[in-house]
């Protein structure tokens, strides 16, 4: 049976994960760059600058999840991803003697970067997890051999592609953990925001993604911050709401934005 849609999307108030957002133009790598003022970031050249100015993309894209909500002003996709950066070298001792923590490091850094074109997509955009890896794959492509592939012979751009593949894979054991910790810094902006509207908006939906953390050590961070987030309401006198409706999702439209590709 096909899917309701909705045609209008009221900011401020959650929309109904079981509802999708109207398809809009095709996409194409193209109709995104001829949206960035002049002049277009310049490829094949050995000059990294080109690619430095995009990266400022990653600093003004928002993460659209948190809109839905009203939070316009939230954080920028480049925040997400330097807290994560910063809590991959927060691994307890047992788990770090097994991780390259250096390069746990990179890949929070890199994880996300086909967003500075493709942008932050999230369950309710009706897209599909091939659709989104094909944006981002393309995306990838540009950034890493358009723009890098003669920057220091192309050395930079193909470790960025390829730190970028491992995350996707997420076989490795330091892509599953990078995987958690994206979870991980998502949970504690929904704790963080709660806070900050003083319990007028309630963001319980995104708690689910603590489900899908893997590593047990992470797992614990995340227990610890839910209890933290059910100690604030009760103390409002109220709980969070519950998000039955995650469940009638399909698991494509989850790990497309939320699940290990494992998972």
């Amino acid at each position: 049976m096909d899917q309701p849609t909705i045609k209008n999307v009221t900011i401020g108030s959650p929309v109904d994960l079981r509802t999708k957002i109207p398809a809009q133009a095709p996409w194409s790598l193209h109709s995104v760059l001829s949206t960035i003022p002049p002049p277009l970031p310049q490829t094949g050249t050995t000059s990294p600058i080109p690619f430095f100015h995009l990266l400022e993309r990653l600093k003004t894209t928002k993460r659209e999840g948190w809109r839905r909500f009203g939070i316009d002003q939230g954080e920028s996709i480049s925040d997400h991803m330097y807290r994560m950066s910063l809590l991959t070298m927060f691994a307890p001792p047992d788990l770090a003697a097994r991780l390259n923590i250096p390069h746990c490091t990179k890949m929070a850094l890199v994880h996300d970067m086909a967003e500075s074109l493709v942008g932050d997509i999230t369950p309710v955009d009706g897209i599909s997890k091939p659709e989104k890896n094909r944006r981002e794959a393309e995306t990838m492509d540009y950034l890493t051999s358009a723009l890098l592939g003669n920057v220091h012979g192309g050395l930079v751009g193909s470790q960025i592609r390829e730190i970028w593949e491992e995350y996707e894979k997420s076989e490795t054991l330091e892509a599953k953990f990078v995987h958690d910790i994206d979870k991980m810094e998502l949970l504690l902006q929904m704790v963080e925001y709660e806070r900050a509207h003083k319990g007028t908006v309630d963001l319980g939906e995104f708690a689910w993604v603590a489900t899908r953390i893997v590593l047990p050590e992470v797992k614990a961070w995340s227990e610890e911050v839910l209890r933290e987030q059910r100690a604030y309401w009760e103390d409002l006198g109220r709980k969070p709401e519950s998000v039955e409706i995650l469940g009638e999702l399909q698991d494509g439209q989850l790990e497309g934005c939320y699940g290990n590709s494992e998972a």
